[in-house]
């Protein structure tokens, strides 16, 4: 499974997950920073990544348009990128159910 990580999210992250999640990227690399919404949901639906963001619109978008992609929504407030990256770490195992579930389009972690 790969990770498409949103601007919201260090690009830090990726390389701290690669291990686990290997071809993630984040929006930066990809030429979509500052990109709207839309653009980065086309962008992961084209490219079979699932998008991990702390934005809300995701969430809509999900019920709106379905996947792909998938959208994993991280429901914390301020926190450091180590304890995102923990959270996303001791939860592999459900990610990884998520995406092979073919009718899920929507994983909240908090």
């Amino acid at each position: 499974m790969k990770l498409l990580l949103d601007e919201n999210l260090s690009p830090r992250l990726g390389g701290g997950l690669a291990d686990m999640f290997e071809g993630s990227v984040h929006v930066r690399h990809v030429g979509l920073a500052r990109a709207t919404d839309a653009a980065i949901w086309a962008y992961a639906g084209d490219h079979g990544l699932t998008i991990i963001s702390k934005d809300s619109d995701f969430h809509q978008m999900s019920f709106v348009w379905g996947p792909p992609p998938k959208v994993i929504w991280i429901r914390r407030g301020n926190c450091t990128t180590a304890d995102i990256g923990a959270l996303v770490r001791s939860n592999r195992d459900v990610i990884l159910a998520f995406g092979a579930d073919p009718e899920a389009a929507f994983l909240a972690l908090s």
